[in-house]
């Protein structure tokens, strides 16, 4: 079994588990996941797995198709490489397709993925300053940032200040995520609480240090909220399928407004 996965992010939902506990998970689709190298400790010095996750990936580059022609996966659309460690790499082999059965509900997994951006914040956004006062003849200071330190001594602005800046598009991992429940049919792993990035982003599920709860029982989907979660965060493809996307929907408004 292998330290993590390659996913992507599809959107959030509401159940209730097994013994009625309401919970907010984020549904992402782990896999298949395909095994483009393996490591071994006489050749590189450790034991990991390279895994690939296929995705809408258009384009491949000269060297990435050839690094792919060996696991036979040249044509396949894939979108992200990573590696995860393994303890033995002797049992994978090239081309090898991994899902999300080696997760089991009630375990904790460590999420990471790329944060979404929100440009150029002041300071009230980025780091939840509170401002300024509103009186006094301070009209224009409510989202100053204030002073940045002292003036003779050290007489400059320490590096890492906290003020306005790029906010966002970050490598951000959230840690002891509840995975929830399963679905290798479907290849989706249903999480415990949100997930960085947007819809469609990528996604590293690896299995968390914390220990698994000792009494959990998994809750049973409603099969079209899944469905539902899983077309919202299918992409349009081109404007055709859009401008017919957009027409059945003012049929549909028109219909019920007569």
């Amino acid at each position: 079994m292998t330290t993590g996965m390659i996913g992507r992010k599809l959107g959030m939902m509401r159940v209730f588990d097994g013994s009625g506990r309401v919970r907010g998970v984020t549904v992402i689709e782990l896999g298949p996941n395909y095994v483009t190298q393996v490591r071994t400790p006489d050749r590189d010095g450790y034991s990991a797995v390279q895994l690939a996750f296929s995705g809408r990936r258009k384009r491949l580059t000269q060297a990435q198709r050839g690094h792919l022609r060996k696991a036979g996966l040249e044509r396949e659309t894939l979108t992200a490489l990573k590696e995860y460690r393994v303890d033995d790499s002797s049992g994978y082999s090239l081309g090898q397709v991994l899902n999300c059965a080696q997760f089991e509900p009630g375990t904790f997994v460590d999420l990471t993925a790329t944060s979404k951006g929100r440009g150029w914040a002041g300071g009230v956004k980025r780091w939840n300053f509170r401002g300024g006062p509103k009186t006094h003849g301070q009209s224009d200071r409510h989202r100053a940032p204030g002073s940045l330190g002292a003036g003779t001594t050290p007489g400059r602005v320490y590096k890492g200040q906290k003020m306005a800046g790029h906010m966002g598009d970050e490598v951000v991992t959230v840690l002891n995520c509840l995975v929830v429940a399963t679905d290798p049919e479907r290849n989706l792993l249903f999480v415990q609480g949100s997930v960085p990035g947007p819809r469609t982003s990528i996604v590293s599920v690896r299995n968390a240090r914390r220990p698994a709860l000792k009494a959990y029982t998994p809750p049973v989907f409603p099969t079209a909220e899944v469905e539902a979660v899983i077309d919202e965060a299918e992409p349009v493809e081109d404007a055709e399928q859009m401008a017919e996307q957009n027409a059945e929907g003012a049929a549909e408004q028109s219909e019920a407004q007569e």
